[in-house]
């Protein structure tokens, strides 16, 4: 008993809080904390006076739909993160399900809620499958999921015979393209998730052993904690999240190609990490999450907007990951600790 009471302290950290050094000052502990929204508010400030158009309500209403399918996969990004793991399969596995559950749908003529549900149950067990890989068989999770995503886009590849796949019906595109009272509905879904997101880690008891595998897993482990069962949980949450985002993005585009979601993985990645989710597991939360979708969304958007060539967006999405990095080691060093 006595060594569970002193390892306890240990492994209960609050979600999303971060770690306090006697020499770093209350206002660099909140600038470090909330530096997504600020870079946020500064570039919405910044494009809309570049252009007026911005600031528009269609302008608005795209920015809000592009960020739902982004969003997601921040989401399903985060969940491995948070544990001390990574996931670079989730675009593939985007791809491939919703190509899945669309040809059930067009080849099997199954119902199309049945087929939706094929295809984000194909997403799932591709995730728990990960998860038993990395824990069960002690893979690397950043070379088996590097490994899983190849195989998934040459499957995807293979099942489509490189054509793209159209003819959806309208129940199928319902969720991507209908309106109330002149709003998409997309948006709508994604601030549901972000919500129920929010509840998973901070309320449940879930959600405390997500943090405290993340923050020390060993502890965590002589704590009672299941390790291995919450990253085995962990993927498979972060693979039904990523086939929901294939659903969501087929629908909206009315189509699947033969390299559907293979544009999302750097930025579904940088998104959590920007938004303050650790790369060292252990830290971060929803709404920092949010901050980095909107926020990845609105330099997209916004260099559009003001005529920037396409292939800088590329380059200044990888400087901001490099700046994310470099923000998340420093608020690292501040609690002392990897």
């Amino acid at each position: 008993m006595n060594t569970k009471t002193s390892v306890m302290p240990t492994v209960a950290v609050a979600p999303g809080a971060v770690a306090k050094n006697a020499g770093a000052s209350p206002s660099v502990q909140l600038l470090l904390k909330y530096v997504v929204w600020i870079w946020l508010v500064g570039l919405v400030i910044v494009f809309g006076l570049l252009n007026k158009f911005f600031f528009t309500t269609s302008n608005l209403q795209n920015i809000l739909t592009q960020a739902t399918v982004l969003g997601l996969l921040g989401l399903a990004a985060s969940l491995p993160l948070l544990v001390g793991e990574i996931d670079l399969s989730i675009a593939g596995n985007m791809g491939i399900s919703s190509a899945i559950g669309a040809l059930a749908i067009l080849q099997l003529h199954m119902p199309t809620f049945l087929g939706v549900i094929v295809g984000v149950g194909a997403a799932t067990l591709i995730g728990f499958f990960n998860g038993l890989c990395i824990t069960r068989l002690r893979m690397v999770s950043l070379i088996e999921t590097l490994g899983m995503m190849i195989i998934l886009q040459g499957g995807l590849l293979a099942i489509t015979q490189g054509a793209t796949i159209t003819d959806f019906t309208d129940a199928y595109t319902w969720v991507g393209q209908t309106t109330v009272g002149g709003w998409p509905v997309m948006p709508l879904v994604l601030f549901v998730g972000f919500i129920g997101m929010a509840v998973l880690l901070r309320r449940t008891v879930f959600g405390r052993k997500l943090y405290a595998t993340g923050g020390n897993a060993a502890a965590a482990h002589v704590a009672g904690i299941r390790v291995n069962k919450v990253k085995i949980v962990a993927f498979t949450l972060s693979g039904f999240i990523a086939g929901i985002a294939g659903y969501f993005l087929a629908s909206w585009q009315m189509a699947i190609t033969s390299d559907q979601g293979e544009g999302f993985l750097l930025y579904s990645i940088a998104a959590p990490i920007i938004g303050g989710v650790s790369v060292f597991g252990g830290r971060g939360d929803t709404w920092g999450i949010l901050g980095g979708v909107l926020l990845l969304t609105v330099i997209h958007v916004g260099l559009a907007v003001v005529n920037v060539p396409s292939f800088y967006v590329d380059m200044i999405g990888g400087f901001l990951i490099f700046i994310a990095v470099a923000v998340d080691a420093i608020r690292v060093g501040m609690g002392g600790t990897r």
